[in-house]
């Protein structure tokens, strides 16, 4: 079986439950990272603007808020629907990512948290400047292991009786 058939496994179990779950978690975080990289306002009105030099880290964080929508669903039916216990196979790559990829260090708000630091804050400041892109992509690769392994997961855990 292929890895669609993981989603048609997990999302076909409860279409409602995972699908409406998927949605709910894209828009979460699509809103927080792009209310956090000041691209969308909500006072004095609502107010969502890209300038140029933001393209590049508005299409990164909207990529990882549609994988995290995916990837969430899925992992709370392989939990759901498998013997797995709270131990180490909890901890996979998608809980891995959520810290990476809602690293306050990706974010204004990061800068706000780091300048607290003093000079170590100004040295770790420039450091996430400097490799923003880089980190967001590290957050997409890990985003799509996380999906390679979800799927895979699901799909091996199936047995067909013959």
């Amino acid at each position: 079986m292929s890895g669609l058939g993981a989603f048609k496994i997990a999302y076909g179990s409860n279409p409602i439950l995972y699908i409406g779950l998927a949605v709910l978690v894209f828009v979460l975080f699509w809103i927080f990272f792009n209310v956090f990289d000041e691209l969308l306002y909500f006072t004095p009105i609502f107010y969502f603007y890209i300038p140029d030099d933001a393209v590049v880290g508005f299409i990164l964080s909207t990529a990882s808020a549609i994988l995290l929508g995916v990837v969430i669903p899925m992992n709370i039916y392989l939990l759901r629907n498998s013997s797995i216990k709270l131990d180490k196979s909890l901890i996979s790559s998608s809980f891995l990512t959520l810290i990476t990829s809602v690293c306050a260090s990706c974010s204004s708000i990061g800068f706000i948290i780091i300048s607290t630091f003093g000079s170590a804050g100004i040295i770790a400041t420039a450091f996430l400047t400097n490799y923003q892109t880089p980190l967001r992509l590290v957050s997409l690769g890990i985003l799509v292991l996380a999906l390679y392994t979800v799927c895979h997961r699901i799909v091996n855990s199936c047995s067909i009786n013959k």
